[in-house]
């Protein structure tokens, strides 16, 4: 199944026949990130909650607002959202030598 009309404006940047079923985890990051209601109405009615749960935890795609945003409507902790984790607590150093 492709991509309903008014949802084409979201994947500018592909082809609109793109198949939901196929690309799943992409199609739901990209109605997280930018949907309106309409599109969140869709994409409830269209995956499991499983499967936006998922993206929201696995997803490196996603800005901070919204997966802060989604975090919370799934009562995850912060630490269970990738990108919401600290991208390493290692010490930095610095690899330049003059």
């Amino acid at each position: 199944m492709s991509v309903p009309e008014f949802l084409v404006p979201l994947f500018w940047d592909v082809d609109k026949g793109i198949d939901t079923d196929e690309y799943w985890f992409f199609v739901i990051e990209r109605v997280l990130e930018y949907g309106n209601m309409q599109s969140l109405n869709w994409l409830f009615a269209s995956y499991t909650k499983e499967q936006i749960k998922q993206v929201v935890t696995e997803s490196s795609g996603l800005s901070q607002k919204t997966a802060s945003c989604w975090r919370n409507y799934f009562e995850l902790r912060e630490e269970e959202v990738s990108c919401l984790r600290k991208s390493s607590d290692k010490e930095t150093t610095n690899t330049w030598s003059y």
